[in-house]
């Protein structure tokens, strides 16, 4: 697991990271459980986000989950094929920041 923040911290624990209400579970219709691969915690200024790669009997797909302070959650799926895609569109808008 690793961990990132907006501001500089101590290196990424390797300790388990607690639960924080999307582990385990099915996967969302793709062919039952789900197992972690890895996953990457990210502490941003209001949220915390967890980025979860997840291998099913379907193959492998990312999770994206967000939890804010006020304790709401958020969740979206896709599959690994899209990746690249994802990658292009967030460089894309960080490039409009």
């Amino acid at each position: 697991m690793s961990e990132l923040t907006g501001s500089p911290s101590p290196a990424p624990s390797s300790q388990p990271r607690p639960a924080h209400g999307f582990q385990g579970g099915q996967g969302g219709g793709r062919g039952g459980f789900a197992q972690d691969v890895h996953s990457v915690t990210i502490h941003g200024r209001q949220r915390t986000f967890y980025v979860d790669l997840k291998e099913s009997g379907n193959g492998k797909f990312l999770k994206i989950s967000e939890k804010s302070r006020g304790g709401q959650k958020t969740t979206i799926m896709f599959d690994v094929e899209d990746l690249d895609q994802m990658i292009a569109a967030l460089q894309e808008m960080k490039g409009h920041i």
